[in-house]
């Protein structure tokens, strides 16, 4: 397989479709379909499901399709240093889960790189995309938690998928919830106090389960629920319904100002939050600032 097979593939799977890759590639479509199954045929597997819609990559496709991205990564860096080769754009890709604190650490290494050219993603997602992620190289990086409710079945999945992961700081639960909430001037509340409230969660898709949950306690029964993908939408809910979440009780205020309030809960649980690797793979340099960024956030836990 060639170069310009990996581009090709690429191509397609950015595209969603091989007619549309065609015409961004100046081919025909035979030609493409024809240059996907020599690369399919000498690597052994299937890349891609076709169906009506287009074509989607198949669990063997992603993690083939993550390698191909790091090798014609590395070609352009290797074009530019030694060809003169305007020095392509620099990728930095982060899965995590819903916090704040991940996007201002994100936002100082956009602030500390200070290049002109730069692809940056910080991809907020579900707990079971931040594996796939991962396992497929589409990210660098992901950001999640253990704890005692969930880490026989997570470490199970990173042993499944061949990750690797990094405790970074442990964290007590808190709640979130307005300033001026029924339960804002307690100094702590227990899981029976929460119980007239809303609880709001971040949805899960076919994961939906307490193993894969952003939240601890999420088996605890609870008469009112709300779930949804967005951070920006439980801030709202907060505000709007006195509706509440449990995480880690880390809330920097500069990106969201001072209208959220973190409240201990008293359990004896912990939130151990690290990031994921492939098993074997080191932190690239802007990983390891990444990684630095996020220590400044370690909590001071009561002892």
């Amino acid at each position: 397989m060639t170069i310009q097979q990996l581009n090709y593939l690429i191509t397609t799977v950015e595209k969603g479709s091989i007619t549309e890759a065609a015409k961004a590639l100046y081919l025909s479509q035979p030609s493409l379909s024809s240059a996907i199954k020599e690369v399919e045929k000498a690597a052994g597997i299937t890349i891609f499901n076709r169906c009506h819609t287009g074509v989607a990559p198949t669990k063997e496709g992603l993690e083939f399709l993550g390698c191909a991205r790091q090798v014609l990564q590395q070609m352009d860096l290797l074009e530019a240093k030694y060809t003169g080769k305007q020095t392509p754009k620099q990728r930095f890709c982060v899965s995590t889960q819903h916090y704040t604190f991940t996007t201002n650490a994100f936002v100082e290494l956009v602030r500390r790189f200070g290049q002109e050219r730069y692809e940056f993603i910080l991809n907020e997602t579900q707990t079971h995309q931040i594996l796939e992620d991962v396992r497929n190289r589409y990210c660098d990086l992901g950001i999640l938690f253990l704890s005692q409710s969930n880490e026989a079945v997570l470490r199970r999945s990173f042993d499944a998928y061949d990750l690797a992961f990094y405790e970074l700081f442990p964290a007590s639960p808190h709640i979130f919830v307005r300033r001026g909430h029924p339960l804002s001037q307690q100094n702590q509340v227990t899981l029976q106090d929460l119980t007239p409230y809303p609880r709001l969660n971040f949805v899960q898709g076919i994961y939906e389960s307490a193993s894969f949950s952003e939240e601890l306690f999420s088996s605890q029964p609870s008469e009112k629920v709300i779930r949804v993908s967005d951070r920006a939408a439980i801030v709202n809910l907060m505000l709007g319904l006195d509706g509440y979440t449990i995480s880690s009780g880390i809330f920097p205020s500069f990106l969201q100002g001072d209208k959220i309030l973190s409240i201990p809960i008293a359990a004896s649980e912990f939130m151990h939050i690290g990031y994921v690797l492939n098993r074997g793979q080191a932190l690239s340099k802007l990983g390891q600032l990444y990684i630095e960024q996020l220590t400044q956030y370690r909590p001071q836990l009561n002892p």
